[in-house]
């Protein structure tokens, strides 16, 4: 690793290394790649330590400093979004939220670690299983820290008295050195107790430790008791806690390490704290001391010489399986070494219902589920998929009959086996794979699918209802779908266009905490034009969009309902006589130069139509980005536009057809105006697609948008007319996270980095002949936008204020404007005197009027 940046590849995954010769340890010269190069060696023996355990970690970018100036070190938890997309990782959902922990599985997953410069990393004594659950801790440890006036020796005097105590209890413990002041003890549990029992079995043994050794240990954490004393640390055991794992680097002014030792190391008075190069003469010597809790606990992969079904009856993981079959009446296997690889099967079940199951090797197990319909043929049409038990790993050659009257009766066959790519492993949440199968087999080759929890089923004893989609289909004229709608999976790891620039000036927490309650909004009733006489052109001004109300699932009661993707973009009404095609933006702009794709009238039968879709553009991970077509939105140049049609392409997804061939369909009911818009559309090389009808229930459609980051589902009656300019309750909008089109009414100026353009803007609704202040948004913008902000508020600058009322702490240093730019931003939440709380920008809505706003929660 000797210059300053490299490729590798590690554990099958390509990583690029920079800055390898930073200094990270100043007081001894350790590098960068002298970290990375350790951490390469121990790989076999940590990674076994610390799989399948929620990481957090600790970050020193900038090196660990010196004893004297420490370097900055920060606490991470959350997995950044910038991880890589194989990076295996588990959602724990806390009290107030869920987060995104990595797991250190691999020694790919360290090596970006130590490329981000997290040196220490922490795990809990529990881990998780393929389903994303929390199980019972494998193991116990006591944490002996030496108060002041005590060091290692009193330390190692307490372990050997510990030991004692565990032996007679039947474990067996195993010293560490923590690198850093004392010594951790650990002990094999076999997960048949909860942390709660063993934190309270720990407390007992501190006390006892206490009771009988007064001068020496405390089991009191009071700093003024610990004095010259060895606090015997019981509480890291709560399932909150973690620990150090074993092999890890410490962050000290040295390169000390978290070393297993054996208890000869122990009982000697010379012992001392372990650095990485003599940690790394042991590891390469064959020591490891740790192995023996790992084996024991069933999280190691065990030897060729030892008995299948014992090292399966070790892993807590097949206790389901194991529990649910006879060894004595199934042929089924109870056994499988962990390979370590990437194999899969798929088996035609015929049990009492014809399904399929798909199972993919991870972990060392089998991670199950049932597809009742098989893997879907195209990407248009998602299947239920049923996440089951794991399975030992000798299911992947399993093909024979389950008896009558046990589990899973009838006849199984390999319908097709092989090995996968793994893009993204969420436990319990989310995963995506490419599979490769057999020549003959089923798939048919190569596919590429994803795997998406649903929200339904969760917990240790509930089945998890996940969706199964086919990913990457190409369409007609060899052009992609642009994203997947809900329910219709792709990875939801895409980044903005432009990363926020600069800090918000300071956003005070706001004092209420009753919702805002708002009246119910009055539906307008339905005026359908009278239809044109046939042969006749349709008049643009006639056909204006109609428009959908917030609601929730609750609004959809009593009615049939068709969904669809609600698509996050801008409103598009095509008009087209048999020479051209016009594009009508919400406000009735012509915007036909800003989207000259889609006015090709080649791309389209040769009659006379209107029809009503969303413009939309495409981020890096499939989805519909607002924040990248809004380098679209605003360009009317030949030239600007020709440039952008390469950088930043776009789709139409057509939803309606009001208009065809002289005759107004908007008096026809949507399912009716359906069955036109599909035999209307020819698919063709142009970027026009049809947007789907889902047919999977809303509850599981919106879980899926939630969990891919999308923004929403439309719900339409199907027996619904079409209302041209009206705001109607027969169509809905379901949104995954709440938006409010808002009017620019006044700005504040910026601080620090933003000293020279905008710090928020002052957003309202209006309200008669004002504006209803709903507060400030200082974050979200991109660089682009900023660097055209001032400019633009400026430019409508006025001296008096166009809302009702705005609070002082708000209006102190506020410059007004004329209340013509319509915008639009999330927020978590309405407050009691009708404010946003933490608002946040999506994007300029140029396409909108501010008479069009309204409040939406």
């Amino acid at each position: 690793m000797a210059g300053s940046r490299e490729r590798v590849r590690v554990a099958g995954r390509e990583l690029t290394l920079t800055n390898l010769d930073k200094i990270i340890y100043p007081e001894t010269g350790t590098t960068k790649a002298d970290v990375l190069a350790y951490y390469a060696a121990v790989a076999h023996v940590l990674v076994p330590a610390a799989a399948n355990r929620p990481a957090t970690r600790k970050r020193w970018v900038n090196g660990v400093g010196t004893a004297d100036k420490p370097g900055e070190v920060f606490f991470q938890k959350e997995l950044e979004d910038s991880a890589p997309g194989w990076l295996p990782r588990a959602a724990i959902t806390h009290k107030d939220r869920t987060i995104h922990y990595p797991l250190v599985n691999d020694a790919a997953t360290l090596t970006w670690f130590g490329q981000i410069n997290s040196l220490e990393v922490h795990v809990p004594q529990w881990r998780v299983d393929s389903h994303g659950n929390q199980l019972n801790p494998d193991r116990l440890v006591l944490d002996l820290d030496p108060g002041d006036g005590a060091g290692l020796q009193e330390c190692r005097e307490v372990a050997l008295l510990a030991r004692a105590i565990l032996q007679d209890v039947g474990l067996d413990p195993v010293p560490v050195t923590s690198g850093s002041k004392g010594i951790h003890l650990y002990a094999a549990l076999d997960g048949s107790q909860t942390s709660e029992q063993i934190s309270a079995f720990a407390r007992e043994l501190a006390r006892a430790l206490e009771a009988d050794h007064p001068d020496l240990a405390v089991s009191d954490m009071k700093k003024s008791l610990r004095k010259g004393k060895v606090l015997v640390d019981w509480s890291q055991n709560n399932a909150a806690k973690t620990t150090i794992v074993p092999y890890s680097l410490r962050g000290r002014p040295t390169p000390l390490v978290a070393a297993p030792r054996t208890w000869r190391e122990i009982d000697s008075p010379n012992l001392k704290h372990l650095d990485y190069q003599e940690v790394l003469r042991r590891v390469r010597d064959g020591k490891d001391p740790f192995a023996a809790v790992v084996s024991a606990a069933g999280g190691g992969a065990p030897s060729a010489a030892d008995d299948h079904e014992e090292a399966n009856d070790a892993d807590p993981r097949l206790g389901k399986y194991r529990s649910m079959r006879d060894p004595r009446a199934t042929p089924e296997p109870f056994a499988g070494l962990p390979a370590g690889g990437n194999s899969f099967v798929i088996q035609e079940h015929h049990a009492s219902r014809l399904h399929w199951d798909l199972r993919l090797e991870h972990e060392g197990v089998l991670a199950s589920w049932a597809l009742p319909k098989g893997v879907p043929e195209s990407g248009g049409k998602n299947h239920l998929a049923v996440q089951t038990e794991d399975h030992p790993m000798d299911y992947l050659t399993f093909h024979g009959t389950i008896p009558k009257g046990e589990y899973g009766a009838g006849v199984m066959t390999i319908w097709d086996t092989g090995t996968y790519e793994l893009h993204k492993w969420i436990n319990g949440r989310e995963v995506i794979v490419t599979l490769t199968g057999a020549e003959d087999g089923g798939l048919g080759g190569t596919k590429k699918i994803a795997l998406i929890h649903t929200g339904r089923g969760r917990g240790k004893d509930a089945e998890g209802q996940w969706l199964i989609h086919l990913m990457d289909q190409e369409q007609p004229g060899g052009r992609r779908r642009p994203a997947a709608p809900a329910g219709q999976v792709q990875s939801a790891s895409a980044a903005p266009a432009d990363e926020p620039a600069g800090e918000p000036d300071e956003e005070p927490d706001d004092p209420e905490e009753d919702d805002g309650g708002a009246a119910p909004e009055q539906e307008a009733t339905p005026q359908v034009p009278a239809e044109p006489a046939t042969g006749t052109v349709a008049d643009p001004l006639e056909y204006q969009p109609m428009m959908a109300t917030s609601g929730t699932t609750v609004d959809l009661q009593g009615s049939s309902w068709q969904y669809e993707l609600k698509w996050d973009g801008v409103r598009a009404i095509l008009v087209a006589d048999r020479e051209r095609v016009r594009i009508f933006s919400r406000n009735g702009n012509d915007v036909s130069r800003t989207y000259p794709e889609f006015t090709d009238r080649g791309c389209w039968p040769e009659q006379p139509f209107v029809a009503d879709g969303e413009i939309i553009a495409v981020g890096p991970g499939g989805r519909p980005d607002f924040g990248l077509l809004q380098g679209r939105m605003k360009l009317t140049r030949a030239a600007d536009v020709a440039k952008a049609r390469t950088t930043i392409p776009v789709q139409l997804m057509l939803f309606d057809l009001l208009f065809d061939d002289g005759k107004d369909l908007r008096r026809l009911s949507l399912s009716k105006r359906r069955q036109r818009l599909e035999e209307f559309f020819e698919p063709s090389d142009c970027p026009v697609d049809l947007s789907m009808v889902l047919a999977e229930s809303v509850e599981l459609l919106m879980a899926s948008a939630q969990e891919l980051g999308l923004e929403g589902i439309m719900a339409k009656r199907t027996d619904s007319r079409y209302v041209s300019g009206q705001r109607t309750r027969t169509w809905i909008k379901l949104k995954t996270e709440q938006t409010q089109e808002v009017v620019v009414g006044g700005w504040r100026p910026g601080k620090g980095g933003r000293q020279e353009t905008v710090g928020s803007l002052l957003v309202g609704i209006p309200d008669g002949d004002k504006l209803q202040y709903v507060g400030r948004v200082g974050s979200g913008f991109s660089t682009r936008e900023l660097t055209e902000l001032r400019q633009t508020v400026e430019r409508l600058g006025r001296k008096s204020s166009p809302f009702h009322e705005v609070p002082r702490p708000d209006s102190a240093d506020a410059h007004w404007v004329a209340p013509e730019l319509v915008g639009e931003v999330t927020y978590s939440e309405w407050t009691g005197p009708g404010r946003l709380r933490h608002p946040r920008w999506r994007g300029w809505r140029v396409d909108k009027d501010p008479a069009d706003v309204v409040r939406e929660g």
